[in-house]
């Protein structure tokens, strides 16, 4: 049976995150996403550390910490949880409530532009808008997940009265209509990335399938893909344009601005 998401108070729990993370990531031993120590001082601190617990066993967990510009933003710095049982949405929706307690109005993470799930759960689900590309934003990492590529990560913000996620919250995925004139920017062709026009209104940037698995079984397509989104779309957000949804799962909708 899975409990409702929670705050965490006690170094048991702190290290049955430790642990789950470990068993998600599989980090080199110097590479651990956080340590129990600092989910301790973060939590004594009054920052967020919440879990969920599914037949005793946790199976899901997200560590903030409070950020500028002060009493007014969340920065949801690790969220990890067993995939399929719809804890990851859980557990946002519990961020939301405790932000909103504290009189909070955004909750902002980095995440993998490259990951179409991540990118979907982000912008359809939770209505949230990548704001900033951030070129390898960790330097160099050494887990199960990310080895071999660059870390490079978009800022997601998640204003929490907007409408759009006012919607989400209701379970209404944000996924805005696409214009028939919309230019393709980078397209998903046989599984490899191939650059195309960018100087429409609105611009299509697509993202590999499964770039998790393309890490170790084609190193280099892998790499190909992250230096062209990191050209495409963060060429595009770098002029200021905005990146309003992603579209059927596989591409980014990107808006230029007037």
């Amino acid at each position: 049976m899975t409990g409702a998401p929670r705050e965490l108070r006690r170094i048991e729990e702190f290290e049955d995150v430790f642990r789950l993370f470990d068993e998600i990531w599989r980090p080199e031993p110097a590479g651990a996403p956080i340590t129990v120590e600092l989910m301790r001082a973060l939590s004594h601190a009054g920052n967020y550390v919440a879990g969920v617990y599914e037949d005793g066993r946790l199976a899901g967990a997200s560590v903030g910490f409070l950020a500028a510009p002060a009493g007014r933003v969340l920065h949801s710095h690790v969220t990890g949880a067993l995939a399929g049982r719809g804890i990851g949405f859980a557990l946002k929706l519990h961020q939301r409530a405790w932000a909103l307690d504290r009189g909070l109005e955004r909750i902002t993470w980095t995440y993998d532009p490259l990951v179409r799930r991540n990118a979907h759960f982000n912008l359809a689900k939770l209505g949230a808008r990548p704001e900033e590309y951030l070129p390898s934003f960790y330097g160099a990492m050494e887990d199960a997940i990310n080895a071999g590529d660059e870390s490079d990560r978009v800022l997601a913000v998640w204003r929490l009265t907007e409408r759009r996620v006012l919607a989400a919250v209701r379970r209404e995925p944000y996924e805005p209509p696409v214009p028939r004139d919309a230019a393709t920017g980078l397209a998903d062709v046989d599984g490899r990335p191939v650059p195309g026009r960018t100087d429409a209104e609105t611009v299509l940037v697509a993202v590999p399938g499964d770039i998790e698995s393309l890490r170790s079984t084609d190193p280099g397509v892998a790499k190909a893909w992250r230096h062209a989104v990191r050209e495409v779309l963060g060429g595009l957000m770098r002029e200021g344009a905005r990146v309003t949804g992603f579209h059927r799962k596989s591409c980014y909708i990107v808006q230029r601005t007037a």
